[in-house]
């Protein structure tokens, strides 16, 4: 588009510190458009009516057409999201928003439609130690390898967060007369939140502290939480790490495990440190205290190797039976609609006929899991070659 010197309106969605901004500048100038950037934090209807005046009159007096940037879009209310759907229509200007909000729950469903949607992701740490060079030289400074892996760990894929720390650091190791950034230096300008392990150790508390979850110890579990926070791990990361143990270690035992895991990591993202500790000690007793069960995950494991090995031919009496031609070819003939069943269930088979009275699932019977697996073998048995009581 850049090329073409014709731009579309786009939704840029992804995390702090990913280039959001840049982008938008860089895409901009590349196609010899003009910008007005405008703070949907701190701009109202009366900014953005004001932008689209010096809009056309740039473009009726130059010919030059205008990007409207609008960060943080999704602080923008309906009203005001809905001001733009008839200049951006129009072509007035092309709309580039940037969010770190899942767009498709926070932004207008017609605007979303006339954009474009970029999803940037968190920089890789070799992205970021290339970045940290480029910052070096350009300061005219030397970067202590251990001062480089420390921003990058800290970081958490945030290139802005990376620069704010390492301009600190080369202001504190300025203020000593040197030239050169060490790993001190780093660590004063995170107030000493630096991680005070090697990778390994790194890697091993955070290994220590899901399989303390999982093996449902709170005091170990909080007791490796507070170790991993102090030596700085981000919050991030652990809020990620929580979500994904609530499925794979504890799933249908509790499903309101996943729902606390969930909450924790938006409150994380919502509050930061240091009252996200809070958050993430509620969320890690709450996990570590629930039932366990790994159903889910030996579920899904057992479901692949059948997809690899069988396939996945749609029997017919499942297949869709919704669009002309499809009663010729007795698709959907033979299928019983449950619903017309006081039970709410009817005798059917699902899986493809190379994998009736196969067992994908084999679940436990503790926590909220075991009166749906009573249920569940009541009401199949019969239904293939031991099928309510042998999981294969």
């Amino acid at each position: 588009m850049v090329e073409a010197r014709r731009l579309t309106s786009m939704i840029l969605w992804g995390p702090a510190g990913t280039g959001k901004t840049t982008i938008a500048r860089l895409v901009t100038g590349g196609a010899g458009y003009s910008m007005e950037s405008l703070s949907a934090v701190t701009s109202g209807v009366r900014e953005v009516r004001e932008a689209l005046v010096r809009a056309r009159q740039r473009r009726g007096e130059t010919g030059q057409r205008t990007v409207l940037f609008i960060d943080e879009v999704h602080r923008f209310n309906r009203a005001q999201q809905d001001l733009l759907l008839p200049a951006t229509e129009a072509g007035e200007v092309v709309l580039i928003g940037a969010t770190t909000e899942n767009p498709y729950f926070e932004v207008n469903a017609a605007l979303l439609s006339r954009s474009t949607l970029w999803r940037l992701r968190r920089l890789a740490d070799a992205d970021l130690s290339h970045l940290v060079a480029r910052a070096a030289e350009y300061r005219n400074v030397e970067v202590d390898d251990d001062a480089v892996e420390t921003l990058v760990d800290g970081a958490d894929g945030d290139a802005r967060a990376v620069l704010t720390t390492l301009e600190t650091a080369i202001i504190l190791a300025r203020g000593h007369d040197r030239s050169r950034v060490t790993r001190e230096d780093v660590a004063r300008a995170r107030d000493g939140r630096v991680y005070h392990q090697s990778r390994d150790s790194h890697y091993d508390q955070a290994s220590a502290f899901i399989k303390s979850i999982r093996g449902s110890d709170p005091d170990a579990a909080v007791y490796w939480l507070v170790a991993m926070l102090e030596n700085g791990e981000s919050p991030r990361f652990i809020a990620r790490r929580l979500v994904i143990l609530a499925s794979e270690d504890i799933g249908l035992a509790d499903d309101r495990a996943l729902l606390v895991a969930e909450a924790a990591a938006r409150a994380v993202e919502f509050i930061g440190l240091p009252e996200a500790r809070l958050t993430l000690a509620h969320a890690t007793l709450a996990l570590a205290l629930a039932p366990k069960s790994n159903t889910a995950t030996r579920a899904l494991e057992a479901a692949t190797r059948a997809v690899r090995e069988f396939g996945a031919d749609v029997p017919t009496h499942l297949r869709d039976a919704h669009y002309a031609g499809a009663a010729r070819e007795g698709f959907g003939e033979g299928y019983r609609y449950p619903h017309d069943d006081p039970r709410g269930w009817v005798e059917q088979t699902y899986l493809p006929d190379s994998l009736v009275g196969r067992r994908l699932v084999d679940p436990v019977e503790h926590g909220a899991e075991g009166p749906r697996v009573a249920a569940w073998r009541d009401r199949t048995r019969g239904l293939g070659p031991d099928a309510a009581d042998t999981p294969r």
